[in-house]
């Protein structure tokens, strides 16, 4: 792996694990954790205590603009009604995760700077690390953008859209950034034919990504709209969603079409590590899918749904870039 491939590995790595953390987010409810961006109550190490909050720190101008950009009732944004949110548990879940955004961007703007000294003759590479840069930072403007609309479904929705649409050019640098890129053995005919299929599994699981952060922002509403109502009893009303019977139908879209390209492959002269990937986490998001369906909409089933959606993502990508073989490069299966 040369050293390019490894600073790309990283930055895709980064953002796993952020999709990871950010997912934990998501289920604890402390996405509000800290009202300001990019400090947290005023401070760039946030409090432990209401106590050493100092609400003049706050910029309660820019939380009145945004409260009116976003159709809020204004009368709630006051220091009172602040100091009500906050929760040191919350406050330092969000917290770290803003921290764990910072090897993203670092891994990405190092693998810009890797990518113009040393991948001059490869223009595509250089745009995919120049795209992925200018990803990250309107995911960063994305992220203000969330904690300004106090959780507007949409603008979540985009954030993790963006996030996983980044995992789309890191994961080909990973994969191109050699002289030797690895290739799914069989003649050109197999392979366009595979590059079809693989090519419509990545745009199915894009789309699965995103209706399920569509049905995750239902959840954090059916926790506001029914407090009462346990998380056994979420799964009915979710039922009589539209996007959630999309997303559990896509599932088997998605299921029978990575089947299809995994018998292809391995009737070619075998499988390989990132075919096998694939349908082994294909295979256990639906078995977290069931059991949030049939047993439970659990947190921790959920952190580990969202995460593994990301990892799916990257080895699909990979999967569909070794479709492609390289004129003088060695075809290798892994």
């Amino acid at each position: 792996m040369s050293r390019f491939q490894k600073f790309a590995t990283a930055a895709l790595v980064a953002v796993i694990v952020l999709i990871f953390v950010g997912a934990i987010v998501r289920v604890s409810g402390a996405g509000m954790g800290c009202p300001d961006w990019p400090k947290c109550w005023g401070r760039w190490v946030p409090p432990t205590s209401v106590e050493q909050v100092d609400v003049t720190t706050l910029p309660f101008d820019k939380f009145k603009r945004a409260a009116k950009r976003y159709g809020r009732d204004l009368s709630t944004v006051t220091p009172e009604h602040v100091l009500e949110s906050f929760n040191p548990v919350h406050t330092w879940t969000e917290y770290l995760n803003r921290l764990t955004s910072l090897p993203v961007g670092f891994f990405s703007v190092a693998t810009l700077v890797l990518a113009l000294l040393t991948q001059r003759g490869r223009p595509w590479v250089r745009t995919a690390a120049t795209v992925s840069v200018v990803l990250v930072g309107v995911n960063a403007w994305m992220g203000k953008e969330v904690v300004s609309s106090d959780l507007e479904p949409g603008v979540l929705t985009v954030h993790m859209a963006l996030a996983m649409l980044l995992i789309l050019p890191l994961s080909f640098n990973a994969w191109r950034g050699c002289d030797g890129p690895w290739a799914i053995p069989g003649n050109d005919a197999g392979r366009r034919k595979l590059r079809m299929i693989i090519g419509v599994l990545l745009l199915l699981i894009f789309v699965e990504g995103v209706l399920g952060t569509r049905i995750r922002e239902l959840n954090t509403e059916l926790a506001k709209t029914h407090p009462g109502a346990g998380r056994t009893e979420w799964i009915g009303i979710l039922e009589e969603t539209g996007s959630y019977l999309v997303h559990r139908s896509f599932s088997w879209v998605i299921l029978g079409s990575s089947l299809w390209a995994w018998f292809l492959v391995r009737r070619n002269g075998g499988a390989g590590m990132v075919a096998n990937g694939v349908l082994g986490v294909i295979f256990a998001q639906m078995v977290l899918g069931l059991i949030m369906a049939q047993v439970e909409i659990h947190p921790v089933v959920q952190v580990l749904h969202l995460g593994l959606s990301g990892i799916l993502l990257a080895l699909t990508t990979v999967w569909f870039c070794g479709t492609w073989r390289i004129s003088g490069d060695a075809e290798a299966v892994r």
